[in-house]
């Protein structure tokens, strides 16, 4: 029975794993063919280039587009290593690091809604997800987003009390400040597991790793960059006009929303209010699913709240759209997945007028719609969720 099983397991693997390279393949075609700028990599590189210098960080001003530097110090010191390949190198070197990074980030993704993930499932969804929006914005611009998930679900996916666990997230945060919410919700859950129970230790351990490996990363980076980590703590990290205008398509989350619903582009105090309260409930549906058992449920909606949240997300920082899909498909859920699915394939937020002269500030009822796409579905989600808990609840 054994020698049946093998063969049939291999034959699996083969066929996904050459399903998956071609989809690859074929999408690094399409990428070259669209003459795809790679430019967020490009300001990395510079962002290198300025600390191997000497230079100050945050008056850089990289490639023709004039962009500037956004990440905490910490990230610029990661990124000195890509000062040592020409560009074209480069540019295959990360497309390559991408898809790797999404196959793990897949295959993390299964393990946290299934507890397993067999290598032939992982290499199939891979093969599909890399052609939805936000991975191929991600892939198109060398960012860093499928980095930070896979550092962020690998400690999400450990085993309860692993020492390492938080890590992943603590560094994530160094990096990039949203995933700091995890480190949150983690604290949250314990505090919640401390007052009705008493399996407290390892969530509240696993937030003061994190908290402790941000601060750590965070201190030894001010010791090497003393003047751009005291402007970044200081001044840099409050502006958030620096990384684009607010109503920008691109931008999907509640900022951008409130801004292109509100044709400004500073919705203002209207922004903190709607922020506020989302956050608080995004993080109260999760703590509660994880009271619950639902680990998978409870890591999406915390992801989805910290982009609807953060004044400016990307739609390239949606990759978390995988995890969120499989979370729906293994709820029994499967039409609505296969729908979610083809939203975040279907490019749909790029059907507007945007860029130029500023269109989003003057887009009318059914363009506002196509432009919060993503915003609209997480928050559909949300309280999908937060209503499904609820019955769970009463009923219990």
């Amino acid at each position: 029975m054994t020698a049946l099983v093998l063969p049939r397991t291999h034959r699996r693997v083969s066929v996904s794993l050459g399903v998956c390279l071609l989809s690859f393949v074929s999408f690094w075609i399409a990428q070259r063919a669209a003459h795809v700028s790679m430019i967020d990599l490009l300001v990395y590189r510079a962002e290198g280039a300025t600390v191997r210098a000497g230079g100050d960080l945050y008056a850089l001003r990289a490639t023709p587009a004039g962009l500037p530097t956004t990440y905490p110090p910490f990230a610029a010191l990661l990124f000195t290593p890509l000062t040592l390949l020409d560009l074209a190198s480069l540019r295959a070197a990360a497309t390559a690091l991408n898809l790797g990074l999404l196959v793990a980030f897949v295959h993390l993704s299964l393990l946290l809604v299934r507890r397993h993930a067999r290598v032939e499932h992982s290499l199939w969804v891979a093969a599909g997800a890399v052609w939805c929006e936000p991975v191929w914005t991600t892939l198109r611009y060398g960012q860093v987003n499928l980095l930070l998930a896979v550092l962020v679900l690998g400690d999400l996916t450990r085993r309860p009390g692993h020492r390492w666990a938080g890590v992943g997230i603590g560094v994530a945060a160094a990096i990039k400040l949203t995933p700091a919410l995890f480190a949150v919700f983690l604290l949250c859950t314990g505090l919640a597991l401390a007052v009705t129970r008493g399996a407290w230790r390892p969530w509240l351990r696993a937030a003061c790793v994190a908290a402790g490996t941000f601060a750590g990363v965070t201190a030894l980076t001010a010791v090497v960059l003393p003047h751009d980590s005291r402007r970044f703590w200081t001044r840099t990290v409050f502006e958030a006009s620096r990384v684009g205008h607010a109503e920008e398509t691109a931008n999907q989350s509640l900022r951008g929303v409130l801004a292109r619903l509100l044709h400004t582009d500073d919705p203002g105090l209207w922004w903190v209010l709607v922020a506020a309260a989302a956050g608080a409930a995004g993080l109260a549906v999760a703590v509660a699913a994880a009271l619950r058992g639902r680990r998978a449920l409870a890591v999406v909606v915390c992801a989805t709240t910290a982009l609807l949240v953060s004044p400016v997300s990307w739609s390239h920082h949606w990759v978390w759209c995988v995890p969120l899909v499989l979370v729906v498909w293994e709820a029994g859920r499967r039409r609505t997945a296969a729908v979610l699915g083809v939203l975040f394939c279907s490019y749909a937020l790029w059907w507007v007028p945007h860029g130029g002269d500023r269109p989003e500030l003057h887009q009318n009822g059914v363009q506002l719609v196509l432009s919060a796409l993503y915003v609209g579905v997480s928050c559909a989600f949300l309280a999908s969720a937060g209503v499904r808990l609820w019955r769970t609840s009463r009923t219990a």
